[in-house]
């Protein structure tokens, strides 16, 4: 069975009722619900979900039906870049898929939610149509109100849809391989700090490859919140290497990191031998992987 994981992000965190509609569309398909995590400062949810192409596409229109009909660009704020109430929508390959078959996904879906939902759709990472909107962060660029003023303008027609936008904005549609959400809150409550650190350690200011970086003001706290696009090349290890060095030169230090939705095994683990100093190939020394290997059933060992 091929299976595909979507993880929508929605331009609202703050309305309880409307994040319980999103999640009620998207489950009235059959698809397998992953998690739900939404934050009031970034104003912004996140649903990763799961399932066959076909039921998880679906699942993806519903919800974005009742985004359309629900949250007005025109009214949110929030402190996380959004073009659009449906901001957007990586389809990510899981089994028996490839990177290239989600990105032939991506294609198909963008052009059906443009047609039924009349909205201007963008295609970017590995569904990109046009090399300057591979990078999400180009595609997004000055947000939903540029994009108001500029969507007629040649540089900026969708590649879906009219060159016309309402109060849903525009959405882009991509194919990625798992990305990891990760934000680090500093003991400051200075945003330049923040955004300092983040364009030291990003891939776009000469830091660290594969790895976006935003300086953002989120409860009262400095927070640098990070995209990590491939944690097979950059980890989680040497990132908060760079984190706690960049800190230090401003005389802050990391109080607190969080995930935004869900992070592969295998980053955690790569996480715990790189501190403990051991070498990668003790992954194979892993009871639960040993045990699943040789008995066909992976699963947690749970001890009393």
């Amino acid at each position: 069975m091929s299976l595909v994981e979507c993880v929508p992000n929605f331009s609202e965190g703050r309305r309880a009722e409307v994040i319980a509609a999103l999640v009620e569309a998207i489950t009235s398909a059959p698809i397998a619900l992953l998690d739900v995590s939404s934050d009031p400062d970034h104003n912004r949810t996140v649903i990763t979900f799961a399932g066959e192409p076909e039921s998880v596409t679906d699942a993806m229109l519903r919800g974005a039906r009742v985004a359309v009909e629900r949250i007005d660009l025109e009214a949110h704020r929030g402190v996380h870049p959004r073009i659009g109430a449906v901001d957007v929508i990586p389809f990510v390959p899981l089994r028996d898929l490839s990177l290239h078959d989600c990105a032939q996904l991506a294609r198909g879906f963008g052009q059906r939610l443009a047609d039924e939902l009349d909205i201007p759709v963008y295609l970017y990472e590995a569904a990109a149509l046009r090399p300057q909107r591979v990078n999400l962060a180009d595609v997004r660029r000055g947000g939903y109100e540029l994009l108001k003023s500029e969507i007629g303008t040649p540089e900026r027609q969708p590649d879906f849809g009219v060159a016309r936008i309402t109060s849903a904005g525009a959405t882009a549609v991509g194919a990625r391989d798992p990305l990891i959400a990760f934000n680090a809150y500093l003991s400051s409550t200075d945003v330049t700090i923040a955004q300092a650190i983040a364009l030291a350690i990003r891939s776009s200011g000469g830091g660290l490859p594969y790895l976006q970086a935003l300086g953002l003001l989120v409860d009262g706290r400095a927070q640098v919140s990070m995209n990590v696009i491939d944690y097979r090349k950059t980890s989680l290890a040497m990132i908060m290497a760079r984190l706690r060095e960049e800190a230090a030169r401003h005389d802050v230090r990391i109080t607190e990191t969080e995930l935004v939705g869900l992070i592969p095994q295998a980053a955690l683990i790569g996480y715990a031998l790189a501190s403990l100093q051991l070498p990668q190939r003790t992954h194979d020394q892993v009871l639960e992987r040993r045990l699943g290997a040789a008995i066909g059933d992976y699963r947690e060992v749970m001890f009393e």
